[in-house]
C-alpha cells in the first residue's frame, strides 16, 4: 500500500524429533534445523522489520549446564544481523578444533543454538517502543527446566490492563510494559503453579529429586496452563513458547483473526505464520500443511507426542483480511488468487469511470505489493472488452459492414493497455530531522516512467488500500500529474478504512484515517455536526455500561460511499501544481470484498463489525479521544 502502515509479525517454530546426528548423516549438517528457522523467518520477512529474535532449547543436558538460549537485535537487517553473528560463532568453534561437525555432540556441547527446539520471531511494533526490551521471545527464567518459558507472538490484546490488574490482584508486581510482557507473566503464573501441584504430590510420595524432575517434565500440562492463563484474554493472537525442559506450545485466538500454520512428519515439527513458507522450505504440496485451529493450543511434549486441544470455547471465524489484501506474502496459491478477485472486483467501477474510452486509458499499480491485484483488473478489463468487441463483430457481420480497418480499430486500438508507469525508487531514512526537509524528501518515493502516458489518456492506478492518503497527496497525485493525464483513478482493492483495528494492526487513531476525516467534514458543511457531539456522549456511556455497540458507525450513515469518497478526493487533491485534470478515488464495495476473500470474514476496519467485545469498547474510546484531542492509542 502507498501509505504505511504497521505490518503483523511473524512466527516460526521448528522441532526437530530426531538426534543431530541423525540430520548431520541424511542432510550433512548437524544445524539442519537452525537454519530452517532462519529460512522460515526469511521467508517472512515482510511481517517485521523492527527487530528479530531466535530461541533455542536442548534436550537432556547434563545439571549444571545452560539449556535455554536466546539472541535479539532491533539493528538495521536485524535477521541477517542475528544469524551471521550465530553462524560466525560456529564457525569460529568450528576453526578452532572445538565443534567437530560430523560429531553432532560436539555442536550441541558447545554451540549456543546447537539444539532441537527452536523459535524465532520478526516484529513490527505496535506498542512497547523499539529497543531491546521489547523485542520478542521474551524469557522467564528459573533454575527448574519446567519453569522456563521462552515466548513470542503476532498479537494485541485489548484489555492488557485488566490483565495487569488481575496479575497484581494474584500478589505479583508486574511491570505495566505490554501486552507481551502481560502474557507472560499470565502463563508463567499458571505454569509455576502446575509445576508446584505436581511437585507436592511427588513429594509427598517421597520419590528422589531426579525422579522428581523427570516425572514433573511427563506430567506438565501445557493444554490446562494455557486454558487457566487465557481465561479473559480479549484479542487477535497467534502465540508460541518453548519450556525449559523441551516441551514447546502454538496457541490461535478463538476467532482465528491472526494466521497460522504447522506441518508434522518422523523427523520435525513446524509451524509459521503463513502457508507458503513452510510450504517453500519444507518443500511441501498445499495439502501438506494444517491450519493451526481457531482457539487451540498444539503442544509438544519433550518426548514427541503431539496434541491440538480446545482452550476456550469457539467464537465465529473472523480471520482478518487484511492478511489476504496487504499483510500476507502473495505466493501462497489462494492468496494469489484472492488479490486477482479483489482487482477483478472493481473492474465495473473502474469502466464506468474510464467511460468505455479504451483507447485513451493506461492501466498501471502503485508498486510493489498491488501488482497481483493488477492482473486480475487487468484480466477481467480484458474480458469485458472481448465481450464488447465479439457483440460489435457480430452485429457488423450481420450487417455486412464487417472489414479490416474495423477490426483494427476494435481489437488493436482499443485494447486496455497496461504500463509500468510508477516505481518506487528510493526509501527515504528517517534520520533527517528537519520536518520540512523530511517531507520534501519522502516526496520523492516514487517516480513514474516518462512517456508511458499520453497528454490527454485516463490514468489509472491500483493502490491495496488508502489509509491517510498522505502518500497520495504528498507524493503519487503530485508525480502523476507530471504525466499530464485527462483524469487520475486511483483504484483502492480495499473498501474504505473508517474504524481502527486493535488485535494486531497499527490502527488505532480515528483522526489518521482520511475516510473518517472526510466524513466529519461532510457532516459540518451540512449543518449535521451536532452529530460529532452525540457520539461523543453515546461513546461514554457506552464504555462506562461496557456495552458492544459501535456508535461510530452513525457519523457514516448520511452519507454514501461515492459521497465519502468525492470528499477524500477534495482532501488529497495536491495543493501548488498547475495540473487541473479530474481525480476520481474508487474503493472496492464490502460485497466484492466477500466474494473475492469468503472464508476471511474479519472486516471490522471496514465495517465497525468487531468480534470481540473489546473492540467496541476500543471503537468507542477511539472517538472519545478523537473528540477530545487526546492523542494515542485506544486500548
Amino acid at each position: 500500500m502507498s501509505d504505511k502502515i504497521t505490518h503483523e509479525c511473524g512466527i516460526a517454530l521448528v522441532r526437530l524429533l530426531k538426534p543431530l546426528s541423525y540430520y548431520q548423516e541424511k542432510y550433512g549438517s548437524p544445524l539442519w534445523g537452525f537454519t530452517k528457522l532462519f529460512l522460515l523467518m526469511e521467508k517472512q520477512h515482510n511481517r517485521g522489520q523492527d527487530g528479530a529474535g531466535v530461541a533455542c532449547v536442548k534436550l537432556d543436558v547434563p545439571a549444571g549446564e545452560a539449556f535455554m538460549f536466546r539472541e535479539r537485535s532491533v539493528k538495521s537487517n536485524p535477521l541477517d544481523k542475528i544469524f551471521k553473528l550465530l553462524l560466525a560463532q560456529y564457525n569460529d568453534k568450528v576453526a578452532a578444533g572445538v565443534i567437530h561437525p560430523e560429531f553432532a555432540d560436539t555442536v550441541k556441547q558447545s554451540f549456543d543454538f546447537g539444539g532441537e527446539l527452536f523459535l524465532g520471531h520478526l516484529r513490527y511494533g505496535t506498542s512497547g517502543g523499539y529497543n531491546l526490551s521489547s523485542c520478542h521471545p521474551f524469557f522467564r527464567r528459573s533454575p527448574w527446566p519446567t519453569r522456563n518459558l521462552a515466548l513470542c507472538g503476532n498479537f494485541n490484546l485489548t484489555n492488557t490492563s485488566e490483565l495487569n490488574h488481575s496479575l497484581t490482584d494474584m500478589g505479583q508486581h508486574p511491570i505495566y510494559a505490554t501486552d507481551t510482557q502481560a502474557v507472560l507473566e499470565k502463563i508463567g503464573f499458571f505454569l509455576d503453579e502446575e509445576h508446584e501441584e505436581i511437585y507436592r504430590e511427588l513429594r509427598s510420595k517421597g520419590l528422589p529429586g531426579a525422579e522428581i524432575s523427570r516425572r514433573i517434565s511427563e506430567d506438565l500440562d501445557l493444554t490446562r496452563v494455557f486454558t487457566r492463563a487465557a481465561r479473559k484474554w480479549d484479542g487477535g493472537y497467534t502465540i508460541a513458547g518453548l519450556i525449559g525442559n523441551g516441551d514447546a506450545f502454538v496457541a490461535r485466538d478463538p476467532s482465528g483473526i491472526r494466521p497460522c500454520f504447522w506441518f508434522q512428519n518422523e523427523e520435525f515439527i513446524a509451524f509459521a505464520s503463513e502457508r507458503a513458507p513452510l510450504m517453500t522450505v519444507f518443500d511441501l504440496a498445499v495439502e501438506q500443511v494444517k491450519e493451526v485451529d481457531p482457539g487451540h493450543v498444539v503442544v509438544m511434549k519433550k518426548n514427541g507426542a503431539v496434541s491440538s486441544k480446545a482452550f476456550t470455547p469457539p467464537l465465529p471465524r473472523a480471520s482478518c483480511s487484511f492478511e489476504r489484501i496487504y499483510f500476507s506474502r502473495g505466493n501462497d496459491l489462494d492468496i494469489y488468487r484472492e488479490r486477482q478477485a479483489l482487482g477483478g472486483g472493481l473492474a465495473d467501477q473502474v469502466i464506468k469511470s474510464i467511460g468505455h474510452d479504451w483507447a485513451k486509458t493506461v492501466f498501471g499499480f502503485i508498486p510493489n505489493t498491488a501488482e497481483v491485484a493488477y492482473y486480475g483488473l487487468m484480466s477481467a478489463l480484458r474480458t469485458k472488452r472481448r465481450d464488447e468487441v465479439k457483440t460489435a463483430i457480430l452485429a457488423a457481420q450481420a450487417k455486412g459492414q464487417l472489414t479490416e480497418a474495423l477490426l483494427d480499430e476494435l481489437i488493436l486500438r482499443n485494447w486496455p493497455r497496461g504500463e509500468k508507469v510508477v516505481s518506487k525508487d528510493i526509501k527515504i531514512r528517517t534520520f533527517i530531522g528537519q520536518e520540512s526537509m523530511r517531507n520534501q524528501l519522502a516526496s520523492h518515493v516514487y517516480d513514474i516512467t516518462y512517456g508511458s502516458v499520453n497528454p490527454g489518456d485516463n490514468l489509472v492506478c491500483v493502490d491495496d488500500s488508502i489509509v491517510r492518503g498522505t502518500t497520495l497527496r504528498k507524493s503519487i497525485l503530485r508525480i502523476l500529474a507530471r504525466l499530464n493525464p485527462r483524469k487520475i483513478v486511483i483504484v483502492s482493492t480495499a473498501p474504505q478504512i473508517r474504524y481502527p483495528d486493535c488485535y494486531g494492526i497499527d490502527m488505532s487513531e480515528l483522526g489518521k484515517f482520511i475516510a473518517f476525516e472526510a466524513t466529519v467534514e461532510l457532516l459540518k458543511e451540512r449543518g449535521q455536526g451536532a452529530i460529532l457531539e452525540e457520539t461523543y456522549t453515546l461513546c461514554r456511556a457506552e464504555i462506562e455500561r461496557g456495552g458492544a455497540v459501535n456508535h461510530v458507525r452513525k457519523l457514516y450513515e448520511p452519507f454514501t460511499p461515492e459521497q465519502i469518497s468525492a470528499k477524500i478526493v477534495e482532501r488529497v487533491r495536491p495543493k501548488g501544481i498547475e495540473w487541473q485534470g479530474e481525480i476520481e478515488i474508487i474503493f472496492q464495495t464490502i460485497e466484492h470484498l466477500h466474494a473475492a476473500v469468503p472464508a476471511h470474514t474479519g472486516d471490522w476496519y471496514f465495517t465497525g463489525k468487531y468480534p470481540t467485545p473489546g473492540g467496541y469498547r476500543v471503537v468507542n474510546q477511539a472517538y472519545v479521544n478523537y473528540f477530545e484531542k487526546s492523542e494515542g492509542r485506544s486500548y
